[in-house]
């Protein structure tokens, strides 16, 4: 497996590129400057991925799931944007410790989980686990659908996640940061 913390690969096309800060991107995003569908990592503005069917429903099922389980003072967000360093990227699911009022007039700097479905991104979600690490996300998840299996990252430290772990197919995976959270594998990706 590659390193899960390298920045996503940037193309070299013989022209210098020219980072953007978080404040650039939202500057240029409101003037209609970055096309929708992008989210900047590590300085850079990528496009996102289209979803698969398959991606929707797993999207989906995890926010259902989440929500039943959520504690009080927590509130789970889909594709919308956590700010971290240099980069504001927008996980499929997030846990959020606060109300969703707390952040009419900035995105949340940290979550207390975040959940990627990957099924053709997964090099570029595990790209962003160093952004993640660096805003303190407690645990991260990448869903790997077409392997049934979840990787999941814990204990940010220095930029990264010093704790990791694959689970699956088969058995229960249990949040560390959501007590109430216990998600059946097979139940997870069952048609």
């Amino acid at each position: 497996m590659k390193n899960a913390v390298e920045t996503p690969p940037i193309p070299l096309r013989g022209a210098p590129l020219w980072p953007l800060s978080v404040a650039a991107y939202r500057a240029l995003g409101e003037a209609g400057l970055i096309p929708e569908n992008t989210e900047l990592l590590y300085g850079f503005v990528y496009t996102k991925m289209s979803k698969s069917p398959l991606h929707s429903a797993l999207v989906r099922r995890l926010s259902r799931l989440l929500k039943q389980a959520l504690p009080p003072g927590c509130f789970v967000d889909t594709e919308q944007a956590i700010t971290c360093e240099d980069s504001e990227s927008e996980p499929d699911l997030a846990v959020i410790r606060g109300d969703e009022e707390d952040f009419w007039r900035d995105h949340p700097h940290t979550d207390e989980l975040v959940i990627e479905v990957c099924l053709t991104s997964r090099d570029y979600d595990r790209s962003k686990l160093r952004a993640y690490a660096t805003a303190h996300v407690k645990e991260c998840w990448l869903v790997l659908g077409p392997e049934k299996t979840i990787e999941v990252y814990r204990q940010p430290a220095d930029g990264q996640f010093t704790e990791h772990a694959v689970h699956g197919p088969g058995g229960t995976l249990a949040s560390a940061v959501l007590p109430d959270f216990a998600l059946p594998l097979d139940a997870l990706f069952a048609k």
